[in-house]
């Protein structure tokens, strides 16, 4: 019987990019880099923290290193000033949270944001829609440590035959098969379907209304 479902968040059930692009090209200008970076590029850099994406920015654009301790705390700061700009759900995550809570099934957000910056996300777009949301910090490392995912199961009593792990990315894939998850790979989001299959997928969808049949199914056979 599935009872937990675990999203990820930027990607799966929070459209960012474009908040993500605008602020780290901010974060660029001022700091003198001429050098904007595309909106379909960031899909690629973005997903293991800010600090890693700040480095991968660096990197694409050829940049030097000597302010990028700054540049990231700049780009963090900034970002979670105004994290609301042009974040929104993606269609039919709404519609899918509501039908699992129809169900009993509790909802959860992992997130390699900072968790503050996260739970104020998740908050602004989901409300009580969400059970839980846990972002990077207070002893929640970074995805693919699996810490999280123990510590949200642990929230609500469940056992890992009783969940499924959803998200974009390879570092989703990986975090929730070193959980010992059911993984859920989502095509809407950042990354694409040869990654999910690489990284192992258990089933990979193109809508959200087909993470309610994979929770129907299940719960039908158990």
């Amino acid at each position: 019987m599935i009872k937990l479902c675990i999203f990820d968040m930027d990607g799966t059930v929070v459209d960012s990019i474009n908040s993500i692009a605008y602020f780290a090209n901010k974060a660029l200008e001022k700091f003198g880099f001429k050098q904007q970076i595309d909106t379909e590029t960031y899909k690629r850099l973005v997903g293991n923290g800010a600090r890693l994406l700040i480095s991968r920015m660096l990197t694409e654009i050829k940049g030097e290193r000597d302010n990028e301790e700054e540049l990231f705390r700049y780009y963090k700061d900034l970002y979670d000033s105004n994290s609301m700009y042009l974040a929104k759900p993606y269609d039919g995550i709404p519609e899918l949270l509501r039908s699992l809570k129809e169900r009993n099934i509790k909802c959860a957000i992992l997130s390699n944001k900072p968790h503050s910056t996260a739970v104020k996300i998740s908050g602004e777009l989901f409300g009580n829609l969400m059970d839980i949301c846990v972002g990077e910090g207070g002893g929640i490392p970074l995805k693919p440590d699996p810490t999280g995912v123990f510590r949200i199961m642990e929230e609500f009593g469940a056992e890992k035959e009783e969940c499924l792990y959803i998200g974009d990315t390879s570092t989703d894939m990986e975090t929730g098969k070193r959980s010992g998850l059911f993984t859920v790979g989502v095509l809407w989001g950042f990354r694409t379907r040869e990654e999910l299959e690489e990284s192992c997928a258990d089933i990979i969808v193109t809508k959200p209304d087909e993470i309610l049949k994979i929770v129907d199914i299940k719960n039908r056979m158990l």
